[in-house]
């Protein structure tokens, strides 16, 4: 009888609909097409109909969110532009439909706004959500992290139009993505996220991102910086041979201490736990198996009570009457990690698109409320309520 039920309950198929039909989007569509308990429902998209490469009929596109409620078990977002996915967000969650991201983005702009509205995880696969996942691990451990650390191989935070272009091409991903990576934005969002969601802290503004030649060197230089400063912090490091890889910087138990050199992890009393890839649209689908058949047992977002934004940093000087078109992906701007209590008025990147310059901006000036002006957004709006309502720790 047993037996019987659980094969009944392994035959179930959920209907996934996917905010986005960008590199993660079109991957996921192929992940689920592979998953036996899954399959796609729709697909919210401003650009589907202008692309050849998507492996789905059109008639999985649509732009009627009241049918994405209808006909959904779960919505994963990885659009990667807050303000379009803001509201779509907002109204699946309030429809009682719980949210997947892997969008780090939309996260750290309004996640802690959206957490509030109902179950709205990011997932594993990409770099926040791989250091969840290893937190989760090291912890069930016995382990203590003090660093949650990222890896980055290049950095330039002034690239051009030309050299994005010619990544993107390489890369399958758009021009905007690949400047938010180059530029440092995407990790500043990433590790602000993950800082957010796992209760630690940052050094200071932008982050401190060692260059080093190995992840060792990095890892144990962040670890002593963490040390001084008695909290656990999110960072980076910048170290071409590192690859994808996330790494925690842990401490134990002193009587573990020779298991664990045994165990090959070294002297202490810093350990080093490290996860050498994170394979995106590959890994979202055990989190939405999570979600699904394990209420609760995956709650990793960017919390209701952020300390940290990343907000935006002028590339060139500006001129009143200037327009800045969009924050993350800019060849205008960039974004660096702060924590909001020192920033208040400075403009989270994930709200600024279509801006006027009221006040000329220096290179290298952070931009505030008070010399751009920006149109109402959902998104913008759901920012300022929470400042209105000092969501946020002091």
């Amino acid at each position: 009888m047993n037996n019987i039920s659980g094969l009944k309950k392994q035959s179930k198929r959920y209907r996934v609909s996917i905010i986005g039909t960008g590199f993660i989007g079109r991957g996921l569509m192929r992940a689920i097409k592979r998953h036996p308990h899954l399959e796609l429902s729709l697909v919210v998209s401003r650009s589907a109909h202008a692309r050849s490469d998507l492996s789905i009929s059109m008639e999985h596109v649509t732009d009627d969110i009241e049918k994405v409620i209808r006909d959904s078990d779960i919505v994963v977002s990885c659009a990667g532009e807050p303000i379009y996915a803001a509201p779509i967000v907002e109204k699946i969650l309030e429809a009682n439909i719980p949210v997947v991201t892997m969008d780090s983005e939309l996260q750290i702009t309004v996640g802690s706004y959206l957490a509030r509205k109902g179950v709205c995880v990011e997932a594993e696969g990409d770099q926040p959500g791989s250091l969840a996942a290893l937190d989760e691990e090291a912890r069930s451990m016995g382990f203590t992290p003090i660093v949650y650390g990222n890896s980055k191989g290049f950095l330039n935070h002034d690239p051009t139009h030309e050299e994005m272009t010619h990544w993107a091409n390489k890369s399958g991903n758009s021009i905007k993505q690949i400047t938010s990576f180059t530029d440092g934005t995407k990790i500043q969002i990433e590790q602000a996220l993950v800082a957010n969601g796992l209760g630690a802290s940052i050094v200071h503004r932008g982050l401190a991102g060692p260059s080093c030649e190995t992840v060792s060197a990095g890892a144990f230089e962040l670890a002593k910086l963490s040390e001084s400063l008695g909290k656990p912090i999110s960072d980076y490091i910048l170290c071409p041979s590192a690859g994808g890889s996330v790494f925690i910087v842990a401490k134990h138990d002193s009587a573990e201490h020779d298991s664990l050199k045994y165990l090959k992890l070294g002297d202490g009393p810093y350990y080093i736990l490290l996860k050498p890839f994170h394979l995106c649209h590959l890994e979202i689908t055990k989190t939405i198996m999570r979600v699904l058949e394990r209420h609760g047992s995956w709650g990793f977002n960017n919390g209701t009570t952020p300390s940290v934004q990343v907000m935006t940093l002028a590339k060139h000087d500006f001129k009143i009457g200037d327009s800045i078109s969009r924050g993350i992906g800019s060849f205008d701007v960039r974004g660096e990690a702060v924590f909001i209590k020192d920033y208040k008025n400075s403009v989270p990147i994930g709200v600024l698109e279509n801006a006027r310059v009221t006040k000329p901006i220096n290179k290298g000036e952070m931009i505030t409320f008070g010399n751009i002006e920006l149109p109402e957004t959902r998104a913008l709006a759901m920012w300022q309520e929470m400042l209105y309502n000092k969501s946020f720790k002091n």
